[in-house]
């Protein structure tokens, strides 16, 4: 392989300054006032560089970025690109990412992550942190250690999905998602996991209003629901609680078991109660009708 040609302390600007750029080391780099500046490029390293427009890495291939940043101009940085890997960076551009194969990324913090990682796949994450609506849309093959997130409407229709130490803050996550499990996590949010198919927490904290409904075949081990009301409706579940869950709402099948259990609620013409086993010795309410 030849030697890759440095570049140095450059300012460099106008559209597409490096179009098809190959085998380039950059160091301490400013791409400003200028789309695509690396469009089509191959075989790049970037170390202390900044992206300050729109478009940087279009159709890219085999991209290193170390201690980089993407202003907030730098929308839409990373589309199309495979394998990628970014490393102690600040991303401050939304829409960043998107349908991308073999992305890594580390040490990374998203202020402003809407519309972010879309339909990106093989995905592997470590000590990122991201604040905005619509993270991970659509992906698959998902690696994630050590995750912060703060908005909604996270990794809906995201497949094959494993989360390890996760803080989340959102509304609607894991909606209409398939092979997701998270382990060790805090997750606090309306509505979690709704019309998922196979979604496991282990170790998890969760805080949500209806939480876990629609959900085919939802796994829970040793998991603390705090101010968590009206779940489980219509999802067949293996939950193991460990302390109290303040309401059941119409699980469609399986069996839970909780310490306590605040409201148990079955409609009879809603659901098949003899589907569920309750394993709970501390009932505080229990309503069985066929009420409408």
């Amino acid at each position: 392989m030849s030697q890759k040609k440095e570049i140095r302390q450059q300012y460099l600007t106008g559209e597409r300054p490096l179009f098809m750029g190959k085998d380039l080391k950059i160091y301490d780099t400013i791409f400003d006032n200028g789309e695509s500046p690396l469009k089509e490029s191959r075989n790049i390293e970037l170390y202390g560089s900044m992206f300050k427009w729109k478009y940087p890495l279009w159709y890219s291939k085999n991209i290193l970025a170390e201690d980089c940043t993407w202003f907030e101009m730098a929308r839409a940085g990373v589309w199309y690109t495979d394998n990628i890997t970014v490393r102690n960076a600040m991303i401050e551009a939304p829409k960043n990412f998107r349908r991308c194969h073999g992305v890594v990324l580390e040490n990374v913090d998203f202020p402003n992550a809407q519309e972010t990682l879309w339909s990106c796949e093989q995905v592997k994450m470590d000590r990122v942190t991201a604040k905005g609506d619509y993270f991970a849309m659509n992906c698959t093959d998902m690696e994630l250690n050590d995750f912060k997130l703060d908005g909604n409407y996270s990794f809906d229709g995201a497949k094959n999905v494993e989360i390890h130490n996760a803080k989340m803050l959102s509304k609607d996550a894991f909606w209409n998602s398939e092979n997701v499990t998270v382990y060790d996590s805090f997750i606090s949010g309306e509505y979690l996991g709704w019309n998922a198919k196979n979604l496991t927490l282990v170790n998890c904290t969760i805080e949500s209003l209806q939480g876990m409904c629609y959900i085919d075949n939802l796994v829970m081990k040793n998991c603390k629901l705090i101010n968590t009301t009206l779940a489980f409706e219509y999802s067949t579940v293996d939950a193991d609680i460990h302390g109290k869950i303040d309401s059941v709402l119409n699980p469609s099948g399986g069996t839970i078991r909780a310490e306590h259990i605040g409201d148990l609620i079955i409609e009879k013409d809603k659901i098949n109660p003899s589907k569920t086993k309750i394993i709970c010795s501390d009932v505080e309410h229990e309503k069985q009708c066929a009420c409408a």
